[in-house]
């Protein structure tokens, strides 16, 4: 586990929380060995990130209930270098969606609390995918699609997409940033792709708290 301190916060403190929310989703966060080098992004890029914080301090009052677990960045960051293959195999980044906020989610078919939170990120995207809003659920199972594609199709998850890492690089890039230390990871990123806010383990996404979380990312 890496010794840095998620969004200046004591490691132990961060953890207890996700695992607090993990039990009450019904499941506690999986852990992942770490393999290759990591691609997590995080640019330091003051300027471009400076309404970031202002975004941050608007939905504080905003992250409780199902969403309590969820810790707004000190100082933001940039994210749009997180590389990934799209729907269609092709190599893409976070650049891709400039101008909407992201919910960023890694997750795989053998972490239970991701395969369980699926069904309510689905529903998320139902409820407010837009040219404004959209959740980019990442898979990192190591092979090929298949796998993934038939638990999507299984569980009736119809307006993500399927976005792929089967290398591992992003899991382990975000942990070098102290990010990330299981799954399921979520990252809440504005339209300038600086990071608004991060937390480990699962989240009832289709909740009211979300919903209100997420309108007043976008300032709706």
């Amino acid at each position: 586990m890496t010794t840095r301190t998620p969004l200046r916060l004591p490691s132990l403190k961060l953890i207890g929380i996700a695992v607090v929310a993990g039990i009450i989703a019904g499941a506690a966060a999986v852990y992942i060995k770490e393999t290759g080098s990591g691609n997590g992004g995080g640019e330091t890029a003051a300027s471009e990130c400076k309404a970031t914080k202002e975004i941050a301090t608007r939905i504080k009052p905003l992250l409780k209930g199902e969403v309590a677990a969820m810790v707004t960045a000190d100082e933001p960051r940039r994210m749009t270098s997180i590389a990934f293959n799209g729907a269609d195999g092709k190599p893409m980044t976070l650049d891709h969606f400039a101008g909407k906020t992201v919910l960023f989610n890694l997750w795989a078919t053998w972490c239970v609390p991701c395969r369980e939170e699926m069904p309510a990120l689905n529903a998320l995207e139902k409820a407010l995918g837009s040219d404004k809003f959209q959740v980019v659920p990442v898979n990192i199972d190591t092979g090929d699609d298949e796998k993934p594609k038939i638990f999507l199709s299984d569980t009736g998850v119809d307006a993500l997409q399927l976005y792929r890492d089967n290398t591992i690089e992003v899991f382990n890039g975000l942990k070098k940033q102290g990010l990330a230390f299981g799954l399921p990871v979520t990252l809440l990123i504005d339209g300038k792709g600086c990071l608004i806010s991060a937390m480990n383990g699962p989240a009832a996404w289709d909740s009211e708290d979300a919903k209100a979380l997420i309108r007043g990312a976008m300032g709706s």
